[in-house]
């Protein structure tokens, strides 16, 4: 579900909660960035406004999760990023080499998911999955 503006502030009353500007800069700068870490979401916000400390960021980021608003995968081995949550999940396509991010439909499984199936009783779920490799852009970059 992807939420904004007086959608946000739906969400958050039906849930008992109060609307503040942090949430929604917390929820806009997901949007903005894509896929973003939290100290990536912190940095946007400082560059709009100040007195956002990175613990906020933090526990917005977790309030956000749990109402499936966003939803956060790990890329590398680093910190989780986060990003919209959507109705559907989606294949991450991660760049070794510059770190791009990239996102395809999980229909790229259907052979595999059905071959589980049949072969294993394996039912397979594709919600986030990272796919690492290398992009056209670096790759055409080192002909």
């Amino acid at each position: 579900m992807s939420v904004e503006g007086s959608q946000l502030a739906e969400v958050l009353r039906a849930h008992g909660l109060r609307v503040t500007a942090q949430r929604q800069l917390v929820l806009d700068a997901v949007r903005d960035l894509g896929h973003a870490t939290a100290e990536r979401v912190h940095e946007a916000i400082c560059g709009k406004v100040t007195g956002v400390n990175i613990t906020t960021v933090y526990r917005t980021l977790d309030l956000l999760e749990s109402l499936g608003l966003i939803a956060h995968t790990h890329l590398s081995h680093g910190a989780p990023v986060y990003h919209l949550a959507g109705n559907r999940g989606h294949v991450h396509l991660v760049c070794h080499r510059c770190g791009a991010v990239d996102e395809i439909d999980p229909e790229v499984f259907d052979g595999l998911r059905r071959s589980l199936e049949q072969q294993r009783g394996f039912l397979l779920d594709v919600g986030h999955v990272a796919l690492f490799g290398i992009c056209a852009s670096c790759e055409k970059a080192n002909l």
